[in-house]
């Protein structure tokens, strides 16, 4: 295992996320790669309208790719402790298909992302980035639930017990 990648969105399945793939890598002397997917802004063209007409969501597209900058400058600044060489990179659009985009064009050979068991309904209605990546994946996954985020201390062993 050369090149972890790390999917991280913030929530509260992030610290397990980004506490499990750090032991790997550390583990493997891995590559870390922290990466977060934005949501892209939505497309107005459709009804006639030109992003111009929208200036309040283009403002909003611009607050929420400056705060996720800062949110995964500081993640990766934790994880620099222990991974001096770890990197982060964002991207925008869908998050599943940014994914599996960035695990093949960075080489990745295994990914680590979080699942934030919402239940049958919620995943039916929005999906989910687990689910699908766990069935779309070329590289071998691990899915952290949530709640091991939730423990004092989540680690690697705890996925296997």
């Amino acid at each position: 295992m050369r090149n972890i990648v790390a999917a991280v969105d913030f929530s509260d399945a992030t610290p397990g996320v980004v506490k499990i793939a750090t032991e790997l890598a550390k583990s493997f002397g891995a590559d870390l790669e922290l990466f977060h997917v934005i949501e892209p802004e939505p497309s107005y063209t459709a009804y006639g309208f030109t992003p111009d007409e929208f200036p309040a969501m283009n403002a909003f597209q611009e607050e929420s790719k400056r705060r996720a900058v800062l949110k995964l400058e500081e993640l990766l600044a934790a994880v620099r402790v222990d991974r001096p060489k770890a990197t982060s990179r964002m991207a925008v659009g869908s998050p599943l298909y940014s994914l599996l985009e960035r695990v093949k064009e960075g080489g990745a050979d295994f990914v680590v992302v979080g699942s934030h068991g919402h239940g049958a309904i919620a995943a039916l209605l929005l999906g989910s980035v687990a689910e699908g990546l766990a069935r779309k994946a070329t590289v071998p996954t691990l899915i952290v639930p949530a709640a091991m985020s939730r423990q004092t201390k989540p680690s690697l062993r705890a996925c296997f017990q």
